[in-house]
């Protein structure tokens, strides 16, 4: 049963795997998340929560209290087993229509013959009067609809619970009953969960269907979710395990990409596309392991016999547990996603929260000054404005305000007869574009490895990219940092790290030439060894999380030292750098580690973390 109240909640996991629990009730009180469901808990009641000691007394034992909302045909109460002084949820069910109360009779059906802790369990069904009643129990915690419209599940976090979901739906399977109706607002995420099998619980078998038994519905009716149906299920035709299987792999492309490929503005317009091929998860999320996404591609394919079983999707998302990232927030709500369509791929862009758009416009501003600043173009505005503009863009559009305000300086130099310089501020501004696609509020940071250069200290930029969340960015921020340096060195002529290959012009050099910044200076730097820095960076920000992870400073400072240590022999030898330009900057790096570790608390990252 889905029930809601508004009670904050205490936290959301407390598995041995995962960031503690007072870590996730932080992050999740900074996101606004109110307590919305009440599930499984076996809690006393008071007569207060449950009201006055008249309040209805259904099936002799359970005493009726507040509403707690809707689930399936009837209404759901929160109430006090009077024998064994526990709480419950109490399902009314009117049933004076014999449709509706076969229905009612059928779910009660279903679910007496499961007992799994992924699945809502039934105490008692019975008849008061022209009410059909279902107790089960009551767990507090949220829906998976609600925590993905908050965006507060990470990846781990949706494998983890898909994997729960997989245990319950072969439970209820081999127990010859299929839901029918497998979707996040049927699926409970309890704060607290018993064990490893209780991380989320199916619940609402309303329409669920017991094999072998007759149908409860006339050939050719539809019951279930449109949005989640299997093509089988929606033409009305045979409804077997792998409508299930379908609809669980569908939650989870969901859950992973930030929208359901089916759901469109209406029905009719959902209704046609179910039975289509949907566009591969890969294609959403090119970070995930492919054979996760082959394995959810593969179970909502239209054909039920091309599926594979629940044993082949649980297997994979088994494997993917200790790959996928485990950074909160990086699925944000299907509400608000904006798809594209270019022909049959079906891209979706990520909304930034508020504090990751401030980021991200206050970095672009403060690079837009700094460039015009520097590189000195004849700009329409004071610089100030200027880059308060570009602030105000890419807070607004992270991505759209970034390539406007890049490619305002592009245009501004090339109508300035500076060809070359704009050759080069344009290939700086796509690094991060490409490279770094999904988290526009990093894009400016890799400045910040020019400026600590200009220092004797650019080798401290690894730890910096060793804050993002994800691992693939972390690599990828190494490498924009490295492109990034290699540009300032060419155009200053200024050794801030390697230095640039010899008879390469300086930006006075080249001037108003754009062949000679594309053909001298763009293609040796991007085909010569300087590059390797950047992988060095770029391996070196990846692995930072698992060596220094905020537990214990004593291990921290062990795990910076070994690590800068390692980046500056290995800078060293990618570029054979002189070591009074590397070692200032790995120290600097070891001490940035350290402190941002312990500002910010423990972090349950795993090597393989993706």
């Amino acid at each position: 049963m889905t029930v809601r109240r508004d009670v904050p909640s205490r936290c959301k996991f407390a598995t041995k795997r995962r960031v503690p629990c007072n870590v996730r009730e932080e992050r999740r009180r900074a996101a606004g998340i109110r307590e919305a469901v009440e599930t499984a808990a076996n809690t006393s009641v008071t007569v207060t929560d449950v009201g006055a000691a008249g309040a209805d007394l259904v099936l002799g034992r359970y005493r009726i209290g507040r509403r707690l909302g809707a689930g399936g045909m009837g209404v759901v109460h929160l109430a006090h087993d009077e024998h064994l002084d526990r709480a419950v949820a109490v399902k009314r069910i009117e049933a004076a229509n014999p449709a509706v109360a076969r229905r009612a009779q059928r779910e009660a059906r279903a679910a007496a013959r499961l007992a799994h802790p992924g699945i809502v369990a039934l105490h008692e069904a019975g008849r008061d009067g022209d009410t059909v009643v279902l107790v089960s129990e009551l767990v507090r915690g949220h829906t998976l609809s609600e925590l993905l419209e908050e965006g507060a599940l990470s990846d781990r976090d949706v494998v983890e619970l898909a994997v729960a979901l997989c245990d319950a739906l072969a439970h209820a399977h081999g127990r010859g009953v299929v839901h029918r109706d497998v979707k996040p607002q049927n699926i409970l995420v309890p704060a607290r969960p018993d064990d490893a099998g209780g991380v989320a619980k199916l619940t609402d078998f309303g329409v669920a269907h017991v094999l072998g038994d007759d149908a409860l519905t006339a050939t050719g009716d539809i019951v279930g979710t449109l949005a989640y149906m299997a093509p089988e299920q929606a033409s009305g035709g045979e409804v077997t395990v792998a409508a299930d299987l379908y609809a669980l792999a569908l939650v989870v492309y969901e859950a992973l990409a930030g929208v359901n490929p089916v759901r469109r503005g209406g029905a009719a317009e959902t209704a046609k596309r179910i039975g289509t091929r949907l566009p591969a998860l890969g294609r959403m999320r090119r970070d995930l392991p492919p054979g996760l996404c082959a394995a959810v591609d593969r179970a909502v394919r239209p054909d039920p016999r091309d599926r594979g079983d629940l044993a082949d999707l649980r297997a994979a998302l088994a494997e993917a547990l200790e790959e996928v990232d485990d950074a909160p927030g990086t699925v944000a709500a299907p509400a608000t996603e904006t798809l594209r369509h270019v022909g049959t791929r079906v891209e979706s862009d990520e909304p930034l929260r508020v504090p990751a758009r401030i980021v991200a416009g206050t970095g672009a501003g403060l690079l837009v000054a700094a460039v015009a600043a520097w590189l000195g173009p004849a700009l329409p505005l004071p610089l100030a404005a200027a880059g308060g503009v570009a602030a105000v863009l890419v807070a607004l559009l992270p991505r759209l305000g970034w390539l406007l305000a890049s490619g305002a300086l592009v245009v501004t130099f090339a109508g300035d007869d500076a060809g070359g310089t704009a050759v080069v501020v344009g290939a700086a501004a796509l690094a991060p574009v490409l490279l770094v696609r999904r988290d526009p509020q990093w894009w400016p940071a890799p400045a910040l490895a020019p400026v600590l250069g200009a220092a004797a200290l650019a080798v401290a930029f690894p730890a910096v990219a060793g804050q993002a969340p994800r691992p693939l960015q972390r690599l990828a921020l190494g490498l924009v940092a490295a492109w990034w340096l290699l540009l300032a060195e060419a155009w200053t002529g200024d050794r801030l790290l390697d230095g640039a290959p010899a008879g390469t012009p300086t930006g006075e050099e080249m001037g108003a030439d754009a062949g000679a910044a594309l053909g001298d200076v763009l293609v040796p730097l991007a085909t010569g060894g300087g590059l390797l820095v950047g992988v060095v960076w770029g391996v070196a920000a990846l692995v930072l999380p698992y060596l220094v992870r905020g537990r214990a400073v004593a291990a921290d400072v062990v795990g910076a030292t070994a690590w800068a240590a390692g980046l500056a022999t290995a800078t060293q030898l990618a570029g054979a750098t002189e070591t009074g330009l590397v070692v200032p900057g790995a120290v600097l790096a070891a001490v940035v580690a350290v402190l941002v570790a312990a500002s910010r608390g423990p972090r349950d990252t795993r090597i393989g973390d993706g």
